[in-house]
């Protein structure tokens, strides 16, 4: 007898790194122009790989993003600021009124920001 292996759904992707459900703010920074652009955001789940972020601006795919992450709560002794760089790889409209999901790709490590200040100077 012949076994049917059926393909998962389209929409059901391996992922790389395992996704935690965590709520934090975040605030990305990137080049508008000859300024920088700044917009703040609600990180929806968080890897060590990227971030999906919910926020009420568009940003073009493909863009290089500077973020910081404001993490707090009552399992932390004090709030921790987290700083990473990454890059756009998908937008999603949510809705009317619901702003946009922005799928961030770290290509750097998101560090704590005591650690990198002090190893900018």
């Amino acid at each position: 007898m012949r076994q049917t292996v059926e393909a998962p759904p389209p929409y059901q992707v391996a992922r790389k790194y395992r996704r935690f459900d965590l709520q934090f703010p975040v605030c990305l920074s990137f080049p508008a122009g000859k300024s920088v652009r700044e917009i703040d955001a609600v990180s929806k789940n968080v890897s060590i790989g990227g971030l999906l972020l919910r926020t009420d601006n568009r940003i073009p795919p493909r863009t290089r993003v500077s973020l910081t992450m404001h993490v707090q709560g009552p399992w932390f002794r004090r709030p921790v600021r987290l700083h990473g760089e990454g890059k756009v790889v998908r937008v999603e409209k949510l809705g009317p009124g619901a702003g946009f999901a922005i799928a961030v790709e770290c290509t750097q490590s998101i560090t704590e920001m005591d650690d990198h200040l002090s190893a900018a100077s």
